[in-house]
């Protein structure tokens, strides 16, 4: 019997093993990998080129919106399905948007996991009923403020959008050139280029529309009133 290989991307170490534990024990799933950050799941896909990747939401250094992007972009192959704790009609647009081939909550049944990995390893979609509902109603009305909002999310290249994250988390320009491996001049230029295409002036504006678009969570970062 052929197994599919899973990836798990979750920073809260308990929530992994819980999931590990469950996956476990179906004979067809297989977990090969775990990632405690975004940046860790994009590098683990590329070199263990798993066919499923469980990817939460809300990752630091790098969210699960901006690596399931980088995720299908190096390994077109790989599924992304989404297991967050948000079921906001905003993330679920960006969620489809960016390609992901499912979108379950964190409060769903927990057999319906693995029943969503082995629906999307065979090219179909999986959602929970809260989540199809959300994208049945997008697609039945108007654009409202929160798909406004993702398109213009839409229009970042993937640079701005880990720069964009990296700042809203709280980290000097310094500290985010270490992060991405260039140099300080270059972070400031993205910076700038942040603050022309969103129309934001100051960082705190950078934050809470990193907020509002669900690249970070408002609990990750305290300095903002």
């Amino acid at each position: 019997m052929e197994r599919i290989t899973v990836l798990l991307a979750e920073d809260h170490e308990i929530v992994r093993e819980g999931l590990r534990k469950l996956l476990e024990v179906e004979p067809d799933l297989e977990v090969i990998g775990e990632a405690d950050t975004g940046r860790r799941a994009v590098a683990l896909t590329k070199k263990l080129r798993p066919a499923v990747v469980v990817m939460d939401i809300a990752m630091p250094l790098l969210n699960g919106l901006e690596a399931t992007r980088q995720i299908l972009k190096a390994v077109p192959s790989a599924k992304v399905l989404i297991l967050s704790a948000h079921s906001d009609e905003a993330y679920v647009e960006q969620v489809a948007a960016m390609g992901a081939a499912g979108y379950l909550v964190k409060q769903t049944s927990s057999h319906f996991l693995s029943k969503a990995i082995r629906e999307v390893h065979k090219g179909n979609t999986f959602y929970s009923p809260a989540i199809a509902k959300h994208l049945h109603n997008h697609y039945e009305n108007s654009p409202n403020r929160a798909g406004l909002q993702m398109k213009k999310h839409h229009r970042l290249s993937s640079r701005e959008a880990e720069v964009l994250q990296l700042i809203a988390e709280g980290q000097a320009n310094k500290q985010v050139a270490a992060e991405l491996g260039i140099s300080v001049k270059t972070v400031e230029k993205h910076r700038q280029r942040l603050m022309e295409k969103l129309s934001i002036h100051d960082t705190a504006g950078l934050t809470r529309y990193a907020i509002a678009v669900g690249i970070i969570e408002s609990s990750v970062q305290f300095t903002i009133v």
